[in-house]
């Protein structure tokens, strides 16, 4: 990017984006006194309303990492005192950071690689900071391309669960039933397809249109799936010591590695860092609160969670399995419950549609960063954008499919393809975009620039707050996790 001042800057993508569809969608206005921003939609539109944004912002943090990863983490870690500590890394680490990138978001109505490249000229700052708009358009693409092939596990044991796979079937059955699911590619790429072509067709129609109509329906029916799933739950004798393992600190538990598991999955399971949220937060109006709406978001992703881990647990215990069954908890655990439990047909069915409707509800958000940079950059169409992306990620994704079964053995750096995009995304490029959002929003943007799109409520005690919570806490603690990922810790 040439230097020039951010009034140029912002005037020749005005003169690009005035005119969209023949329809003047919003203007800069700018402060001529200090070169700030303080006026200017989004090309695509904006969220209806506030509860539109927290839905949809909603759907992007509740997915596989809530009803698949949490779950199995807990269990791994001992349960209850691992529960607590992951709240309050919410709160201290996952609600400053949202705020932080729906913020820069916000500010320059653009995607994340334009938003960066303006806010880093307004701040004067060095222009390298805008490849940090790169890396999370890169990871939230990378993520997408094998959540897919996942998603598209889940939405076979829709099918599977419905012709009764799994009634009646041993540990040994079930997992019979899921090597010779994974050893087939034809069957991967089916489902990895499907799901794939339904996340297209829903970004393809638009923020009002696609985007909020499609959460409106997931998030109610997949909450009222998950109560229904935890009244279940509650029938079985397996419940109050479900209730006991997931609320009960047991300290003793508990280790210095389990901390920063618990900061991990806090940080992850909120998509920051992946240019989802910095792309909702530009096509947020000016006069909702990004505070609240950061609290209610983050309060929502925990309660699903936490639903979670209610379904699951008792039904483990009452079956007596293991909690600390690992990654394997959902496909190869589970379905021995629902196979031999009483309703364990209807249950099973219910259990893996709410795991279909969680992952499609984050699959929509991945896609976007790429979708609106094709859409501001290349000039296509949002339905062209859309195939590109789509199909790039489809491409992609076949890496993770063969990874489990033709390519299961050729690796790089000891990880097979899916392994090594996983860690590459999971380990490396998020903690590192969540570091550097942290960074560039407590100590390279202009104080009044945050001061001014927070708008938050007790001025001066919250800011401060917050201010000192994204300069100094959050850098911390996911420097640590990094450490710990990369394996220093």
């Amino acid at each position: 990017m040439r230097n020039f001042s951010v009034v140029q800057y912002n005037v020749r993508y005005f003169t690009r984006y005035a005119n969209y569809n023949g329809v003047l969608l919003g203007a800069y206005r700018t402060d001529m006194a200090d070169e700030t921003i303080t006026d200017k939609k989004s090309q695509h539109g904006e969220w209806s309303s506030r509860f539109a944004f927290i839905m949809a912002a909603t759907g992007s943090a509740v997915g596989l990492g809530n009803i698949w990863k949490f779950p199995y983490i807990t269990g791994e870690n001992g349960g209850g005192a691992f529960v607590l500590v992951y709240l309050l890394c919410v709160l201290l680490i996952g609600i400053p950071l949202m705020m932080a990138e729906t913020m820069l978001g916000r500010r320059s109505k653009e995607n994340p690689i334009h938003t960066m490249e303006i806010l880093t000229a307004e701040a004067g700052a060095d222009k390298n900071w805008h490849y940090l708009g790169w890396m999370g358009v890169g990871a939230g693409f990378l993520i997408l391309s094998y959540y897919s092939v996942i998603a598209g596990w889940a939405s076979a044991y829709v099918v599977k669960s419905f012709f009764g796979s799994f009634s009646g079937a041993s540990a040994g059955e079930v997992k019979a039933i899921f090597e010779a699911f994974v050893a087939s590619p034809m069957q991967l790429i089916f489902w990895h397809t499907l799901f794939m072509v339904a996340t297209m067709l829903i970004v393809a129609r638009g923020i009002e249109k696609g985007f909020e109509k499609s959460v409106r329906f997931l998030l109610p029916w997949l909450f009222a799936l998950m109560v229904l799933l935890v009244g279940y739950a509650m029938t079985t004798d397996g419940y109050f010591q479900g209730l006991n393992f997931l609320f009960k600190p047991d300290f003793s538990k508990l280790t210095a590695d389990s901390v920063l598991v618990a900061m991990g999955q806090a940080f992850f399971t909120l998509s920051v860092g992946m240019g989802s949220i910095m792309v909702y937060g530009a096509y947020l109006p000016k006069d909702v609160s990004i505070a609240k709406s950061s609290m209610m978001i983050a309060g929502a992703d925990t309660i699903m969670a936490l639903l979670a881990g209610l379904i699951i647990f008792p039904i483990v215990f009452n079956n007596g399995l293991h909690p600390n069954s690992g990654p394997g908890l959902v496909f190869e655990t589970l379905p021995i419950a629902f196979g031999n439990m009483f309703g364990g047909w209807l249950v099973g069915i219910l259990f893996f549609v709410a795991l279909v409707f969680a992952a499609l509800s984050s699959s929509i958000a991945l896609i976007e960063p790429a979708v609106a940079w094709l859409i501001e950059n290349k000039g296509f169409s949002r339905q062209k954008a859309c195939i590109y992306s789509g199909s790039l990620a489809w491409v992609l994704g076949l890496g993770t499919v063969f990874s489990f079964n033709a390519w299961a053995n050729v690796k790089l750096f000891e990880r097979n393809f899916f392994e090594l995009v996983d860690y590459l995304t999971a380990n490396l490029m998020l903690p590192i975009g969540g570091f550097c959002i942290a960074v560039f929003a407590g100590w390279i943007m202009k104080q009044e620039h945050s001061k001014h799109e927070l708008d938050l409520p007790g001025e001066h005690l919250d800011y401060q707050i917050w201010k000192f919570l994204v300069s100094y806490v959050v850098p911390a603690a996911v420097f640590l996790v990094f450490l710990n990922v990369v394996g220093v810790l």
